[in-house]
Formats: C-alpha cells, structure tokens, sequence
C-alpha cells in the first residue's frame, strides 16, 4: 500500500532549483518564495521570479488566495515536470509582503551552513548536557 504521508516542503530558493540540483526531481516536496510575475486564472497557473530564476506554479488546489502581481508569495508543493518544464503542484500558497528576500536568502545559507556543521560534527544531547 503507497504511503499518504505529506512530506514538509524543503526550503529551496529558486536559483538553487536547476537541473543538477539535488531537489529538481519528479514529486520533491519544496517550499519557494518568489515575486508574482505572472498569473492566469483560467489555467491556474503562475509565474514567480527570484532574481534571474523563474518557476512556474500550479495554484488550482489554492482556496481563498488572491493573487497581485508583484507581490511576493511563498508555496509549498511537489514538483513536476510535465513535457520536460519544472511546474510547482503546490498544495499551500500564501501571501508574503514585507519580506526582505535578501536576508531571506542570508537565513537560507546560515540554515545550510549549520546543517552541514552538524553532519560534520554530530553532536550528542547527552554531550551536551555533560558539560
């Protein structure tokens, strides 16, 4: 039996999200933050962009949204890639104004930082609360 667990979307910017990116595969459950460059309601999909990187999203499972273009949205969702175009099926979408994307991105390289000094260095609890 396939397993129906949602898996949290995997904070991804969108220059990150190319080809030879660990997380562009078929069905990768990614959470990206954008400004709303494009929008469609009869096919329900958007266009967000982050600098010179682009991402199309799927919003036809999105309730109670609405969408302005130029501003700036944030969606969880799975990845798919329908004629060989990476679409973001997304399942969540919200509205982000007032967010400073450049210290955004700071965060987003601090987070991967200190996960990666903690795959180096893995620290015990109980290390911890030897001391």
């Amino acid at each position: 039996m396939a397993s129906s667990e949602i898996k949290s979307g995997a904070l991804v910017s969108l220059e990150d999200l190319h080809p030879n990116s660990p997380n562009f595969k078929q069905g990768a459950s990614l959470r990206v933050t954008g400004k709303l460059e494009e929008y469609s309601a009869e096919t329900a999909i958007a266009m967000v962009v982050d600098g010179d990187a682009k991402l199309k999203i799927n919003t036809e499972h999105l309730r109670e949204i609405s969408f302005r273009i130029g501003s700036i949205y944030q969606f969880v969702g799975e990845l798919i890639q329908p004629d060989n175009q990476a679409v973001l099926q997304a399942r969540v979408g919200r509205n982000v104004d007032g967010i400073n994307l450049s210290l955004y991105h700071q965060s987003l390289q601090l987070l991967r930082q200190f996960e990666a000094n903690r795959l180096k260095n893995p620290m015990n609890l109980i290390d911890i609360f030897s001391d």
